[in-house]
């Protein structure tokens, strides 16, 4: 397999460096390019292509959650992991909404944040449980509109898609969901493509958003 291609961005010159340091010494990871902030980083994924950019959030001019979102509509196969301080941050709502892929602490460990970026890579979503519950309170608090186009596309789920589409609301990972079910893992792989596929989302975690966002989700649901 080819390497997973990563692009760092942070303000932080020394929080670059400690991060290319970590995933250089790794055999599947390849840096392509670092930046210091968003502008720059929305060129450096034009240029270099990257799969997986770790993204700060808090930058000077552009922020994370800006450039999060050009990259996502303008290179539509480049997945953002962000990198935040504290779970609960305020940006993170924002960054989700913007598209992201998933989120770490910046003090995760190593072996973590080298998973962490294969799996991103791979299209699996990645979200803490508190930032998951986060995000439960944002939209119990202020939910937004459905999406354009999201309706239709949960109208298409099946009773069993929808099903599998709570349980990743909850944030199980797809051996808890096959486990739950009673399923194989392959199986349902099957049911999250699909999922996917009909909402016309990225990944698990736009498909969490349309889910609350069009009230198919609720927050009470998932206790």
């Amino acid at each position: 397999m080819s390497p997973v291609r990563v692009a760092l961005v942070d303000d932080q010159e020394l929080m670059r460096t400690g991060f290319r340091m970590i995933l250089e010494t790794e055999d599947g990871i390849d840096v392509v390019g670092e930046a210091a902030h968003g502008a720059a980083a929305v060129d450096l994924c034009h240029a270099a292509r990257p799969d997986v950019v770790l993204m700060d959030i808090r930058m000077p001019g552009m922020d994370g959650i800006e450039a999060t979102r050009r990259i996502v509509d303008e290179l539509p196969d480049v997945k953002v992991l962000v990198l935040t301080t504290f779970d609960l941050d305020e940006y993170v709502f924002g960054a989700v909404r913007a598209g992201a892929s998933g989120f770490l602490l910046k003090d995760t460990p190593a072996d973590r944040l080298v998973e962490a970026i294969h799996l991103v890579a791979r299209g699996e979503a990645l979200m803490s449980p508190t930032v998951t519950r986060r995000l439960i309170e944002e939209f119990a608090r202020a939910p937004g509109p459905a999406p354009e186009g999201s309706v239709h596309g949960l109208d298409d789920l099946t009773d069993r898609e929808v099903e599998v589409l709570r349980l990743i609301a909850r944030g199980l990972s797809n051996a808890e969901i096959a486990a739950e079910l009673i399923v194989g893992e392959t199986t349902v792989k099957t049911h999250v493509s699909r999922v996917l596929m009909k909402l016309g989302v990225r990944d698990r975690v736009q498909a969490v958003v349309v889910a609350y966002e069009s009230g198919t989700v609720r927050p009470g649901d998932n206790h």
